[in-house]
């Protein structure tokens, strides 16, 4: 993203009180303990299994690790995950970490 898009998109949120996950499309995302996961403005499941869930997000990737995983709620753009949450990470375009 260039910086009149940074701009703009500052701007966006300054003036007309937006908030900034939509307008940077930013996931928001909610951890309860390490049972429950919940994502919102994500762009796609990448992958699922009972011990690891990945979701492409706007910058990359979201991966969940952990087991006993159970889809709760699937939605277009939201995403409700239950099970034994071990790590949260988040992945740049290529699969690998952010640093």
């Amino acid at each position: 993203m260039n910086k009149w898009q940074q701009r703009i998109r500052s701007l966006l949120m300054e003036q007309f009180s937006l908030p900034s996950d939509v307008v940077m499309e930013m996931p928001r995302i909610t951890i309860i303990g390490h049972l429950h996961f919940y994502i919102e403005n994500h762009q796609g499941l990448a992958l699922y299994t009972n011990e690891e869930l990945r979701l492409k997000v706007a910058n990359g990737f979201v991966s969940i690790k952990g087991h006993s995983f159970v889809l709760k709620m699937m939605l277009p753009k939201e995403i409700m995950l239950e099970g034994t949450i071990s790590e949260v990470l988040f992945l740049n375009k290529e699969g690998g970490k952010e640093v």
